[in-house]
């Protein structure tokens, strides 16, 4: 085996253990902070932390969500490093992997896409939307895109509020759900700024598809189940993940997708 395989994996176990990190800090403090146990609270030692291991507190082991992403991590490493992505190459490949896959951990377990994190990411894809795309595709993507997306986000509200409605003629006590945050509205200008135009338009629809039938599927899951059957059509789920899958396809696969655009 060529021993040069070795630095994608270990860049890939770092770039993954940065991910973990941040996934765990910043929803919780906002900040850059010490690590503690979801558990227990307690701080980690930054070794412990570092090697993956439990909690020394509590006894917890590591979710599994930590091993996964380092598996993950070495994975997609070793496909951008045989594979780079186009313009990107490894290093901003892997630099930008590293806040999408933030941004998709802490969406998927807290519902949440941070303000500081959205700024971060406007910032980053701003220069590699002009590095990649040039700077008026890179400003119209940013702008269609969270316009598009602002559009969804005030239907969302119309929704909720005859969402709530309807729970308090069933008499059930109406929650503060969303159908979109505004959270999700500042990732889709963020991903037209990387993506540019006219991409945007067709990664929004990718995600929005991709969300769908996951939605589709999890309401006939719920009907099959005979559960709840009149909360069906009431379950959310978060829609940055899918945006954010659907800009992975077209930035890193997009031999996918490119016989769909040219047929």
């Amino acid at each position: 085996m060529n021993i040069s395989i070795a630095i994608p994996i270990l860049l890939g176990w770092i770039a993954a253990l940065l991910v973990n990190y941040l996934s765990d800090v910043l929803p919780a403090t906002r900040k850059l902070s010490s690590p503690t146990c979801q558990h227990c609270a307690a701080k980690f030692t930054w070794i412990d932390y570092l090697l993956l291991k439990g909690c020394s507190s509590c006894g917890k082991p590591r979710g599994w969500r930590t091993w996964l992403t380092q598996l993950f991590g070495i994975a997609i490493s070793l496909y951008i490093w045989f594979a780079p992505p186009n313009k990107l190459g490894y290093w901003l490949g892997l630099a930008l992997l590293v806040y999408l896959a933030v941004v998709l951990i802490i969406d998927l377990e807290h519902r949440l896409i941070l303000h500081p994190v959205s700024v971060v990411g406007a910032v980053l894809a701003a220069a590699l939307g002009i590095f990649l795309h040039g700077l008026f595709p890179t400003l119209i993507g940013g702008i269609a895109g969270y316009g598009i997306m602002y559009l969804f986000y005030a239907f969302g509200i119309l929704f909720t509020k005859m969402r709530a409605k309807r729970m308090q003629a069933q008499g059930i006590e109406a929650d503060d759900e969303e159908a979109l945050g505004f959270g999700d509205v500042n990732l889709a200008g963020i991903l037209g700024l990387l993506l540019g135009w006219p991409i945007i338009w067709f990664g929004l629809l990718l995600g929005i598809l991709g969300g769908g039938a996951i939605s589709l599927l999890l309401m006939v899951f719920v009907l099959i189940k005979q559960r709840y059957q009149d909360n069906a059509l009431m379950i959310f789920i978060p829609y940055g993940p899918y945006f954010i899958l659907s800009a992975f396809v077209l930035l890193y696969l997009p031999h996918w997708i490119t016989p769909i655009l040219e047929s």
